[in-house]
């Protein structure tokens, strides 16, 4: 689906038109090319400010309609705080509520890309333009009429101006193929299950081939020659078979060891014969926010050529209640060959993942694997929304990507791992079982995983509340929201990728 709202570069010193953003501090100040733009509407500001109690405050907004002194739709003016203490996700913050004031009809926006101390520098200039993408984005490609209110669709070309259009280009390049990693996930997770079962999901992931991308599909037969019976025990209750689907972009060293990354592809999740309750089941069509991710993150690395060998596993499959589902008390063994008693059929995700984690880590050895999944409810009881929650047996891959949260915006929290907690899904009947009870019940999922990676570097994202239906932020005000995709970019171009 292509964006609605176009982004390009413009020179400071172009007139701007249709609606003009512009940046102020906490003192009212602009920037000298912004109040030569602006002509006589500049002075407007701090009247304007006064009759609203508009400060300047980070992220806070004032509007002026048609100004007088120079021919534009409105002028909205947007806060940027203290200066000194901007970080590079507040400019993507920015693009976001610059975007929000679109409305249908909206052509054109000239967003001037000036503090007051002067021009914003050019990766500043290219978050905000990501900012702007992220919070255009609309999933309603199955709407066939308007609501009354909803107005026309949104059709908008966007002109941030710069100091330097080369510099600000060359910046946004591979950061736009991040936000295409986004949107694409995004697109995945908000489809509808009728649409997006998983031959459907592993068909769309081949099409990262275009992009140079190693895909291959694995089906039923091959899956059950490898041994992945705790993944085919899932697929087993639906009339859709699973798939699981092997991304691999050699962008690095030829024969250097991959980085890795795992998703959770349930394309929709009953609970099985420990059947859900009715109340928002239709949700389950996104728990596979993970898989959607990996696949994401790997359009996103092939797009921008990453310098980094990256491997991207999903396991995918549906969980359904027909007459040859899994059934509670059942044993399966799998690839790793332990076995693994079911307690709870709603306990799924971790049976696909125990699988697939084996898979990457036996076959291609890497340097370490992440994975991501909508495994628990207990994690938002935990967290609410705000941070996905990391497990991890490697200090230093839990700090790298504890920090590369903070910096995106995409936050994570670590959550203990421990044999007091795994002695909780230690089984009578086999290996292990795959619930451990209420109490820990995230913490107790990531203890299950930890046994199928094979002393592989490895952390866990469990982002059950905050890849889908998470609360609308400035950069996105869709129902899945492609979380993960930036996070594990930045952590793969600040650790792993080579350098020039």
């Amino acid at each position: 689906m292509p964006d609605a709202v176009k982004v390009g570069f413009v020179p400071l010193s172009v007139a701007p038109r249709g609606i003009v953003v512009a940046f102020c501090d906490g003192d009212l100040r602009l920037g000298p090319s912004t109040r030569k733009a602006l002509g006589p509407a500049a002075d407007l500001i701090k009247r304007a400010a006064a009759t609203s109690q508009f400060k300047g405050k980070s992220g806070s907004t004032i509007e002026i309609l048609a100004p007088e002194g120079i021919k534009i739709q409105s002028l909205i003016v947007v806060g940027v705080g203290k200066v000194s203490e901007l970080k590079q996700r507040d400019f993507l913050k920015f693009g976001g509520i610059a975007a929000g004031k679109l409305k249908p009809g909206n052509e054109a926006m000239t967003v001037i890309a000036e503090l007051p101390d002067g021009a914003i520098d050019a990766d500043s200039v290219a978050a905000i333009a990501s900012g702007i993408r992220l919070r255009a984005y609309k999933f309603d490609r199955y709407k066939t009429r308007k609501k009354d209110g909803e107005g026309g669709e949104l059709r908008a070309d966007v002109s941030i101006a710069v100091d330097d259009v080369a510099a600000a280009r060359k910046a946004f390049a591979p950061r736009a193929h991040v936000v295409d990693g986004v949107i694409l996930a995004r697109d995945l997770v908000n489809e509808p299950p009728n649409v997006l079962f998983p031959a459907e999901f592993a068909r769309r992931a081949q099409a990262l081939r275009k992009l140079g991308v190693a895909v291959e599909v694995l089906d039923t037969k091959a899956m059950a020659k490898l041994g992945m019976g705790a993944l085919l025990g899932v697929a087993q209750g639906s009339s859709h078979s699973g798939r699981t689907v092997i991304m691999r972009w050699n962008g690095g060293k030829r024969g250097e060891q991959p980085v890795a990354f795992v998703g959770k592809g349930v394309c929709f999740d009953t609970g099985g014969i420990s059947i859900k309750g009715a109340a928002s089941m239709e949700d389950m069509k996104g728990d596979m926010g993970g898989a959607a991710c990996v696949v994401g993150l790997m359009q996103a690395l092939a797009a921008r050529k990453a310098k980094v060998n990256a491997i991207g596993a999903i396991g995918l499959v549906e969980n359904m209640p027909d007459g040859n589902a899994q059934r509670p008390g059942d044993i399966v063994t799998s690839m790793s060959g332990q076995t693994i008693e079911i307690i709870n059929t709603d306990a799924e995700g971790r049976l696909v993942l125990a699988d697939v984690l084996w898979y990457v880590a036996k076959k291609f050895k890497p340097k370490f694997m992440v994975d991501l999944a909508t495994l628990t409810g207990a994690i938002m009881v935990a967290l609410g929304t705000e941070h996905a929650g990391l497990f991890s047996n490697d200090d230093q891959l839990a700090e790298r990507l504890a920090q590369v949260g903070v910096d995106t915006g995409e936050r994570v929290w670590r959550m203990p791992l421990g044999p007091e907690y795994d002695k909780l899904i230690d089984s009578q009947f086999a290996d292990v079982k795959n619930a451990g009870g209420r109490n820990g019940g995230s913490i107790t999922a990531a203890q299950f995983l930890q046994r199928f990676v094979d002393g592989t570097p490895w952390a866990h994202l469990d982002i059950a509340g905050t890849a889908m239906g998470a609360p609308k932020t400035d950069i996105n005000q869709s129902w899945g929201s492609g979380f993960g995709v930036r996070l594990l970019d930045r952590l793969v171009a600040d650790y792993y990728e080579a350098r020039k």
